[in-house]
């Protein structure tokens, strides 16, 4: 009979506790956050271009010149450019005759605003995706061709060019004055519709140093990342500027450069828990609140105010063989309703759970529990910072 080793029959002894439950359970690792999640490096950003293009080919659905006159004050200029003149004469000329172009009436033609972002380290020749949105009163940029079109930047100078056919995610048809529509049909999308033409230069670096800039200030945060930067990649790695930016020693070789950014957002770094804070939006009368959020004991009272106007035509019939005619008249009742407004006593709340179990014991609306975080946050009963978007 073979025997068990002291190191075999310990190892057996832990695998039946841990079966058993007679060893307390071990405790998660704490949520963590790769470091690429929490920062930005300083330098590295998009660009947005913009440029001003014709669309032609749709199918009836264009602009309505009359309407709109830079749709064919563009279409003469480009024709100009080509070599065909209207009516004999220059279009891009000064004298150019002002009813040759009104005259002009087109169906299959849109003024159209492009826009595309430019992202960081593009090359000349790289491709990237535009966005054609109608400018006039086009019905439907469907089946569309946009035409040559520079894409500008802020500064003025030409970074892209943009041309191709465009898919529009709608539909829609029209008879007889109805009308359906699914979707957006006065905008589309291009993929990979640009062609890089100029770099933009980016930098990184600055004297042997690079920063990063935190998506959220918040000076825990930032010391926290700044000890697992030092911690992995040596003392002195890492120093913090302020409570969003922290300067990096880097690498001066490009190469070593980009091993070391890899490096780098893999790094784990668990973030410092949030402010407390209740987003309020005061169009669509959502609420959300972090779990930081606390109550404090208070009384709140709150009535409902209701106006309830009712209006019912009203038919009056003249008398037989009278000069009198039928008149239909307009009788509106008004009706004033207050609900009767309880005090309710809303206990303390140390966790998100009980905030809103004791939020939804008032009964109130989403727009009647907008007003109420309001007068809460005014008599100090809500500890939470409140921003209304």
């Amino acid at each position: 009979m073979r025997l068990l080793s002291f190191r075999h029959f310990s190892r057996a002894c832990l695998v039946f506790a841990l079966a058993c439950g007679a060893l307390p359970p071990v405790t998660p690792a704490a949520h963590a956050e790769r470091l690429k999640d929490l920062v930005a490096i300083q330098g590295v950003r998009d660009n947005p271009l913009i440029g001003y293009g014709l669309v032609v080919g749709l199918d009836g659905t264009g602009d309505q010149t009359t309407q709109t006159p830079f749709t064919t004050q563009t279409l003469a200029n480009m024709l100009a450019n080509l070599g065909i003149s209207i009516n004999n004469q220059s279009a891009g000329s000064s004298n150019s005759s002002t009813s040759a172009l009104t005259s002009i009436q087109l169906k299959n033609v849109a003024a159209v605003m492009v826009t595309a972002v430019l992202p960081p380290f593009a090359r000349p020749g790289e491709a990237i995706d535009v966005t054609v949105s109608s400018l006039g009163n086009a019905k439907s940029l469907r089946g569309g061709t946009l035409l040559l079109t520079p894409m500008k930047g802020a500064d003025g100078s030409v970074y892209a060019l943009a041309q191709g056919n465009m898919a529009v995610g709608g539909a829609g048809a029209s008879a007889n004055g109805s009308r359906v529509q699914v979707n957006q049909l006065a905008a589309g999308r291009i993929a990979a519709g640009a062609i890089v033409e100029r770099a933009v230069q980016t930098s990184i670096t600055q004297d042997g140093t690079m920063q990063l800039e935190l998506n959220d200030m918040d000076y825990d945060t930032n010391q926290r990342i700044v000890s697992a930067v030092n911690n992995a990649f040596g003392s002195g790695t890492a120093t913090p500027l302020d409570g969003r930016t922290i300067q990096l020693r880097a690498p001066a070789d490009p190469a070593q450069q980009v091993s070391f950014m890899a490096q780098l957002e893999d790094l784990d770094v668990k973030p410092a828990q949030g402010a407390a804070k209740v987003v309020l939006n005061a169009r669509t009368g959502s609420i959300v609140m972090n779990q930081m959020v606390t109550l404090e004991n208070c009384a709140v009272a709150h009535g409902n105010l209701s106006v309830v106007v009712n209006t019912q035509p009203v038919v009056s019939q003249p008398g037989a063989f009278s000069n009198g005619r039928t008149v239909v008249a307009q009788q509106s009742q008004i009706q004033l309703k207050q609900d009767d407004g309880a005090m309710k006593y809303v206990k303390a709340g140390a966790n998100l759970a009980d905030v809103v179990k004791a939020l939804n014991a008032l009964g109130a609306t989403p727009a009647d529990l907008m007003s109420i975080l309001q007068a809460m946050k005014a008599a100090g009963a809500l500890r939470a910072e409140l921003e209304i978007i």
